[in-house]
């Protein structure tokens, strides 16, 4: 039987969506095929509402699993004349279509801004019923006290109770911080043994972006940075002298004035690039008045977003003050924001083993990729960016700390990131940033790599000199347990992130071999590559090595290993060097794990097709089921995973090294900020089995 759950608000402005998005993204990561329903929608487009359109994007869902049913206003007529059942039947209708594609449901109840919030509710609670979903209900702090919260959790519940309702759990958010401990004690009071939950008012998930500013208002970029996924910390209207403007202005102010104004806009272009004074998040010029053309040239530089508007200073005002936060907008740092509390503040697994959930058939892409974030932020390690003036770590670090993944230090001159980040919008506050060259620590890690370095000639000088590099800085930190994992690469070759790591950090098992894996995400499985990044001609020995720590690594992110010595033969149809080489390899892992299913010499399309493995290798445990596949050397590993990465669309990620003391990974310089979040998480998770 398929499982459902209905997500109710139980008073306006609740921060439903959050909810939504926490509870969607934790049962994709523990079940099978998701759904999504929103019964009645408040736009005028059911298959436009903004939230099924970003939890699609989000899950990779298709239409027939992401549906809205009706709107708002057509239920509230057919209500009005007594067609309660038609509202009820089509949601059954609709919902049953859905169920039988999927394995769990959530059902999004509708968002309670009509004029009449009670018959919404109970409008909600009949679908509900009728639907037979327990509801997870959610309650808004927002400007309650702690005694007026359990009053409300009270209300709520006894409301709950009339409509005959079953209750999952309770959840309270917008929670003013200050007394979230007073909240929770008197929730579990007011709850018993229901299962209760509060979440915290966060100001990242709260406040607007420029984005749903110029979004709301339609407001014409003029010039400026075209980066507009920036907090607005608050609005700053500039009717007064510069130098009182300037004492008065704060970091993320969206500043307002008039667009004759001249002198604001340049003060606000010299304080963006002063190490001392803030920045804003953005300029709107009022009154449908520009520059002179003589200052346009300026501002086309700014580190912000310049806007035109026509109407007068206050009118903007009033209007930016009625923008909302909306999570479904799908900014990547809300988003991260918004998954990041709920990950701090709702216990997934009480909440969820009151459910039936089926556990998902296949390990999808998004799956593994949600998978391998989760289990980073069980355990959070601290993990270095060795490149922190690189606008893509830089996203990337303020994400991984949004989302709460781990604690990450960039390296890099201080003003030169901050001055990035000022230019690119993204928020460092929170993140260690250390500079090498005026680091307290550069000394001590002189001196530990001219010891560890002295047999090759190493003077302090030198090493002194050699600290200067981020790589080397980083790997140090690592080594000397300042921090538990390394990453380098988006802007640097391999060679440079791994050279430190070869010269002074033992490899794992002290055999001085260090290989690399890239995980190869399929639309129904996670495979395994090694070594496609490293060993160039690796010996029989040598091969034998990358297998066992290929084979490892998989375990540890929870492919189990099956694995495959890929050669140009398979068994014993063929004769050679190289065959021969890999069928000493494949006896050598059997005889260090006889509890790892390994055959080789075997060709990849025998280890990877069933149908072929039959006729080929008939009696192996590994032929058609291998997880793990060994190439002979580099020019055929490397050559292969890009062939499959480029013509089937499978995701790769990685390189992943493996065999080091401790965990250092590299990117490509090609990476994307999803990719050093990813290689960020499978280092922390890395750094997790060292503890």
């Amino acid at each position: 039987m398929v499982q459902g759950v209905y997500v109710l608000s139980v008073a306006p402005e609740a921060g439903k969506s959050l909810v939504v998005l926490g509870l969607a993204d934790a049962l994709h990561r523990r079940t099978g095929r998701l759904g999504f329903y929103r019964p009645i929608v408040n736009g005028r487009d059911p298959a436009d509402d903004p939230l099924l359109r970003m939890l699609k994007r989000l899950y990779k869902m298709e239409s027939f699993r992401c549906k809205g049913g009706m709107t708002l206003a057509d239920a509230r007529a057919a209500l009005s004349v007594g067609r309660e059942d038609e509202v009820v039947s089509r949601a059954l209708e609709e919902y049953g279509r859905i169920a039988e594609e999927c394995d769990v449901v959530v059902v999004d109840g509708s968002d309670l801004r009509g004029q009449d919030g009670g018959w919404e509710f109970d409008l909600n609670a009949q679908l509900a019923n009728n639907l037979g979903l327990p509801v997870l209900a959610v309650i808004g702090a927002q400007g309650l006290n702690p005694r007026e919260n359990t009053q409300a959790v009270s209300d709520a519940l006894r409301q709950l109770a009339a409509a005959r309702c079953t209750v999952l759990s309770v959840v309270v958010n917008r929670a003013q911080p200050a007394g979230i401990d007073t909240v929770r004690g008197a929730l579990r009071t007011a709850t018993g043994k229901l299962p209760s939950y509060v979440i915290p008012e966060v100001a990242e998930i709260s406040a607007p972006t420029v984005a749903d500013v110029a979004m709301s208002l339609s407001l014409e970029r003029l010039s400026g940075s075209a980066e507009l996924d920036r907090d607005v910390g608050s609005v700053q209207v500039a009717a007064m002298t510069v130098e009182n403007f300037l004492r008065v202005l704060e970091p993320g102010n969206l500043v307002i004035v008039p667009g004759d104004r001249t002198d604001i806009v340049m003060a606000c272009m010299a304080s963006a690039l002063s190490p001392e004074l803030p920045t804003t998040s953005g300029v709107i010029l009022t009154d449908g008045l520009v520059p002179a053309s003589y200052v346009l040239p300026l501002v086309a530089h700014a580190p912000f977003p310049v806007f035109a508007e026509t109407t007068d200073t206050y009118t903007t005002a009033q209007r930016v003050s009625h923008v909302r936060s909306e999570i479904h907008t799908g900014e990547s740092r809300r988003l991260a924001a918004a998954l990041g509390v709920w990950a701090r503040s709702i216990d997934e697994t009480e909440l969820l083993e009151r459910l039936a959930l089926p556990r998902p058939a296949t390990m999808t892409p998004l799956r593994f990729l949600n998978d391998l974030v989760e289990r980073a932020r069980q355990q959070k390690k601290h993990i270095v960016l060795a490149e922190g003036t690189d606008g893509r770590v830089l996203r990337a670090a303020e994400i991984l700390r949004r989302r709460d993944v781990c604690r990450v230090t960039l390296l890099g001159n201080p003003s030169a990131v901050r001055e990035l980040a000022d230019a690119e919008g993204i928020d460092v506050g929170g993140i260690t940033v250390i500079d090498p060259a005026h680091s307290p620590l550069r000394d001590r890690f002189a001196m530990e790599y001219q010891r560890l370095r002295a047999h090759k000639g190493v003077i302090l000088e030198r090493a002194r000199e050699v600290m200067l590099d981020g790589a080397y800085f980083g790997t140090m930190m690592v080594h000397l347990g300042e921090a538990d994992g390394m990453v380098s690469g988006a802007a640097h070759t391999t060679a440079n992130t791994i050279r430190p790591a070869l010269e002074f950090m033992k490899s794992q098992h002290g055999n001085g071999l260090v290989s690399s894996v890239f995980f190869m995400l399929f639309p129904d499985r996670v495979l395994v590559y090694g070594d496609c990044a490293v060993v160039p001609d690796p010996t029989d020995r040598q091969l034998a090595d990358i297998a066992l720590a290929s084979a490892m690594t998989a375990a540890q992110f929870g492919v189990e290993p099956r694995v495959a010595m890929l050669s140009y033969s398979t068994g014993v149809s063929g004769a050679g060097t190289a065959v021969d080489k890999v069928k000493r390899a494949t006896d050598m892992v059997a005889a260090a794990r006889p509890d790892l299913a390994v055959d080789g010499p075997i060709q990849y399309d025998a280890a990877v097709d069933a149908a072929i493995a039959s006729s080929k290798l008939p009696s192996s445990a590994v032929a058609g089921r291998a997880t793990v596949f060994v190439f002979p050397d580099l020019n055929t590993g490397n050559n292969t995973y890009k062939a499959v990465e480029q013509s089937s669309g499978a995701v790769a990620v990685g390189p992943i090294l493996q065999g080091l003391r401790k965990p250092i990974n590299d990117l490509s310089r090609g990476s994307t900020i999803e990719d050093i979040i990813n290689t960020v998480a499978i280092t922390a998770v890395q750094a997790q089995g060292e503890s």
